[in-house]
């Protein structure tokens, strides 16, 4: 608990910030235009949606995240109904717009795939007024999510710390390389560095082989998962307590907790781990086989299975041989059975080993390339492909959101927005701006606001 003295202290502090980032007329603008309003996420409801609304309809995302783990979490937090509006800084905004080809037109596919559902508002916080307008901001919102090196947003007097006294009611979610604290807390964060440093590169990669990148930046959407899954808890929390939290997320602690299984073989027994190609170190056969036209994989996780296997294969007399008896049996005995299997494998088409696999109960799956994922009838069914007409690049195209609901459907989405096309409209509406004081904000080159739009 806070003392006399150091609350005293404490909200000296916050009055010199608020004093470095609005000159004394404007904040006096600010208070003459600054929204009625009663507590955060008692407010009218800021998506409305004739027949279905989503389980966080209501909620009011400030996301200062770009490239990839932050987008991805306030991604699906839009998905969910929230509004997410994402502040950009002006003229670049996200890295990933620029991370091309391909492009979408001017814009970059690899932005278009994870910033669906949001608005967009051009801030630059460098600038005294730009910086007071996000503190205005977070005191209307639910939830911040940020991805700076930490102690970056302190000084702009943008941290946990002094926007919770604005906004008890504040959960601020700091997504990092490495976390908040601790001996590598101030290196930035990449998904490749954090993969490599986690030992995910270790176990990744053909067996004898050098160490391979995951060929999608799984450690930074493992982070976007954490750190999505940690705010729906915390708005749970705030609940019951009528409080916020501060949520330290991280691309090193998310990557590590994933390893599992292969962390607890090395915890309990000191055994290290090693690549294993498709293959899978402790079941046989649990991996890719090579066919006549392309690949698959089987997953025999049981004795069942494995006689099952060898039934399509009609290999049925190595059911009898001792050494393939039982899963530890044949691990022990892998090299000899899976060049069996393979020469097998070798002697159909893919197709023809999966119409012969139906029914048997035995796991199995092509190995598809991008192009047979979309043609699959499944992925099609399941609302995989996403279509959205964009302001500036016509139709466009995404992979939809993963998990349906029975409440709702994810059937009007809104395109992933220009560089602060809804600048304007955030400032009217969420802090209820006077179009002079807007004026004065765009003037100033505190914010920005495109001109398509």
């Amino acid at each position: 608990m806070l003392t006399g003295v150091k609350m005293s202290a404490s909200f000296g502090l916050l009055k010199r910030c608020l004093s470095a980032l609005c000159p004394v007329g404007f904040r006096s603008q600010l208070r003459r235009n600054r929204p009625v309003r009663g507590p955060v996420g008692g407010r009218r409801l800021s998506h409305t949606r004739a027949a279905q609304r989503g389980p966080l309809e209501g909620v009011r995302v400030l996301d200062l995240t770009r490239v990839l783990a932050g987008p991805f979490a306030t991604m699906i937090l839009g998905d969910l109904g929230a509004e997410v509006i994402k502040v950009e800084r002006p003229g670049a905004g996200d890295d990933t717009r620029a991370w091309g080809p391909p492009f979408v037109g001017a814009e970059s596919a690899y932005f278009l795939s994870v910033n669906r559902n949001k608005k967009s508002i051009s801030v630059d916080l460098k600038h005294p007024r730009g910086a007071g307008v996000i503190q205005e901001l977070a005191g209307v919102c639910d939830v911040l999510v940020e991805n700076y090196l930490p102690g970056k947003l302190h000084q702009m007097c943008l941290g946990y710390e002094q926007l919770s006294r604005l906004n008890p009611r504040l959960i601020y979610c700091s997504i990092s390389g490495y976390g908040q604290t601790g001996p590598q807390s101030q290196s930035p964060g990449y998904d490749s560095i954090a993969s490599a440093v986690s030992g995910m590169m270790h176990i990744t990669g053909s067996e004898g082989g050098e160490p391979v990148r995951p060929g999608v930046a799984m450690t930074d959407l493992a982070t976007g998962l954490y750190a999505h899954g940690a705010v729906m808890a915390a708005l749970l929390q705030r609940h019951r307590t009528g409080r916020g939290a501060h949520i330290d997320c991280n691309l090193l602690s998310a990557q590590v907790s994933c390893l599992t299984h292969i962390a607890a073989n090395y915890l309990n027994s000191g055994k290290e781990a090693r690549r294993w190609g498709t293959a899978h170190e402790s079941i046989v056969p649990y991996q890719g086989f090579t066919t006549k036209d392309g690949h698959l994989v089987v997953a025999a996780g049981n004795d069942r299975q494995f006689i099952n296997v060898c039934n399509v294969l009609q290999l049925k007399e190595l059911t009898k041989k001792p050494e393939y008896k039982t899963n530890t049996l044949r691990v022990q005995h892998r090299e000899e059975l899976l060049h069996t299997l393979s020469q097998r494998f070798l002697q159909e088409k893919t197709a023809d080993w999966l119409r012969r696999f139906e029914g048997s109960g035995v796991p199995v799956g092509p190995i598809n390339s991008i192009q047979e994922v979309f043609s699959d009838p499944q992925v099609k069914h399941n609302g995989l492909i996403q279509e959205m007409n964009h302001p500036t690049a016509g139709r466009i195209t995404v992979p939809g959101p993963a998990v349906r609901f029975s409440s709702f459907a994810h059937d009007e989405p809104t395109p992933p927005p220009l560089i602060g096309q809804h600048t304007v409209q955030v400032l009217r509406h969420a802090l209820s701006y006077s179009d002079d004081v807007i004026k004065t904000l765009l003037d100033s080159k505190a914010v920005t606001q495109n001109e398509v739009s």
